[in-house]
């Protein structure tokens, strides 16, 4: 992923707008991206210190030092490094360190430690060269590790990666984002949903009359985990290439002095079907729990989007199913919450009582601080709040209580 100094971006008034590459400047980007691939390949077996002079050494246009640097960011993301063959770093800095206090507390006064004996002392003993001590001092540091493995790609791949690592960048530094989408099918609409929700976004889900409005809290609008967060948050770009149509705009803060600009883009067109998530480790590990307890519930992925017209929507995780005495299936859908906003929660709340009919059970972490008791027993949705990790015990118990 690109970092913000490598956007290239302008301010138009209010708006930042990308640089967009054009019919004179893309085939110098593609053959950037070329020699900057080649010189990748060149360096499999050597040093990270001698890939980055390398591909700092490609040469480029003066207006297009942003653009190699940024496409030998994104070929560095795809190299796997590992630390050379040899004595552990950190043994061997303790032995050099040990021999050269050793031997300063045997100098005269006035007396100057030789660097070069220290080493020496110390190749002896370990029955090695100069040379080796030396390479294999730091060479747990990135700069020394070696390239083992790239997963290449073409270059005019490279550059349309590098166009829409371009965008994710910028929401790096989002505040709010919101997306007006159209999807083509109930399967496209459940995969955008759930893969908002398996990134772990803050997000509101509305219709609109012609789909969906989907707004998202931004990094810079959380006090803690903003670097994480932001990572989760650019991952939306490829979820929205799922959806027939989409606009973006986000409200962003620019440049060192954070300046307040609005970002939009827009796409659409999705020609292949969109694929469901799998479901989060958390909740995979309750249904695991859940059919240990030999319970009638019987636990599976939810595929079905509750929603109350006029008040808004919600994407439950799992639905419990079990027949009743009058041969009746009962359900029971469950929204797993985690560690999601206060605001959320409240935005479930008002859904279950302004007149959702479905029995729905939300699982809320006791870190945002909500009582069970705000919904009142008589609704057909509750809540769960669980300390550390969700009890499927507990979870069976409040089925039977959501239940005619």
């Amino acid at each position: 992923m690109l970092t913000v100094d490598l956007v290239n971006a302008r301010r138009r008034g209010d708006e930042l707008r990308l640089v967009s590459l054009d019919e004179a400047s893309r085939p110098r980007a593609v053959t950037l991206a070329r020699e900057l691939l080649a010189a990748v390949r060149a360096h499999v077996g050597r040093t990270h210190d001698e890939l980055s002079g390398a591909l700092a050494a490609v040469d480029a246009e003066a207006g297009d030092y942003r653009l190699r640097d940024g496409l030998a960011k994104l070929l560095e993301d795809r190299c796997e490094l590992q630390a050379p063959d040899g004595p552990d770093p950190e043994d061997l800095r303790r032995d050099v360190f040990t021999r050269a206090s050793t031997l300063r507390a045997s100098l005269d006064a006035g007396g100057k430690l030789d660097r070069a004996v220290v080493l020496a002392a110390v190749a002896a003993e370990r029955g090695t060269s100069v040379d080796a001590i030396e390479r294999g001092l730091f060479a747990d540091l990135r700069g020394a590790q070696v390239l083992s493995r790239f997963d290449p790609l073409g270059p005019e791949t490279l550059v349309t990666t590098y166009e829409r690592a371009q965008a994710q960048a910028v929401l790096l530094r989002a505040v709010k984002v919101t997306v007006d989408v159209g999807v083509a099918s109930a399967g496209a609409t459940r995969a955008l949903f759930r893969r908002l929700k398996f990134l772990q976004l803050l997000h509101v889900i509305t219709r609109t009359d012609d789909g969906y409005r989907v707004v998202i809290d931004g990094p810079f609008s959380l006090f803690e985990s903003v670097t994480r967060y932001g990572q989760r948050l650019a991952l939306v770009l490829p979820v929205l290439e799922g959806c027939e149509t989409w606009k973006l705009e986000a409200d962003v803060r620019w440049g060192k002095e954070k300046r307040p600009l609005v970002f939009r883009l827009q796409g659409g067109a999705a020609s292949a079907a969109a694929e469901e998530p799998p479901l989060p480790d958390e909740v995979r590990a309750l249904v695991k729990t859940f059919a240990s307890l030999g319970t009638p519930w019987r636990a599976s992925a939810n595929k079905t989007i509750l929603e109350l017209p006029g008040v808004g929507l919600t994407v439950p995780d799992l639905v419990f199913e079990r027949r009743g005495d009058d041969g009746a299936t009962r359900r029971v859908y469950l929204e797993v919450m985690g560690y999601w906003s206060r605001a959320a929660v409240w935005q479930r709340v008002e859904l279950v009582q302004a007149g959702l009919a479905e029995a729905v059970l939300f699982a809320v972490s006791s870190r945002l601080r909500v009582s069970e008791e705000v919904l009142d027993a008589e609704l057909p949705g509750a809540l769960y709040v669980y300390k550390g990790t969700m009890s499927a015990k507990a979870i069976a118990e409040r089925l039977d209580g959501l239940t005619p």
